[in-house]
């Protein structure tokens, strides 16, 4: 199976109505494995600053979680393995696996818990496979 499709079919599915705005598999270099149609091209530093924060918890809660050029404040996640962030009336979660990260952003009316139920259930399930 193709990485797109797991965009396409786990990440960019219907929850209670409601979408993700955009989606992406990448490598934990930063390599990008599939994304959405509107996946914001993300910085070789903002992958860094995100890594940082996956060893060193709390590192990107005083300067905010940059994805795409865009600001993020971070709010609570599982230390080691989900950043989550808050924008205005939407938001970011990224789930990291053995060898990748997920990444779904949405707006409003999708919720937080929508968007991380989606993202970090892909991640789980990519965890348990292996990678």
């Amino acid at each position: 199976m193709s990485w797109q499709v797991y965009v396409d079919d786990h990440l960019m599915c219907e929850i209670e109505g409601n979408f993700l705005t955009s989606a992406g598999i990448l490598g934990q270099d930063g390599s990008v494995w599939a994304q959405s149609p509107a996946f914001p091209q993300v910085k070789p530093e903002e992958v860094n600053g995100i890594m940082k924060d996956f060893e060193e918890p709390g590192t990107l809660a005083p300067t905010g979680l940059y994805v795409g050029g865009t600001k993020y404040m971070v709010i609570q996640g599982e230390p080691g393995t989900v950043i989550r962030g808050k924008k205005g009336p939407g938001g970011i979660t990224i789930k990291k696996t053995g060898m990748a990260l997920i990444i779904g952003i949405y707006a409003e009316p999708m919720t937080p818990g929508q968007c991380n139920m989606i993202v970090e259930r892909l991640g789980d399930y990519l965890v348990d496979q292996g990678y």
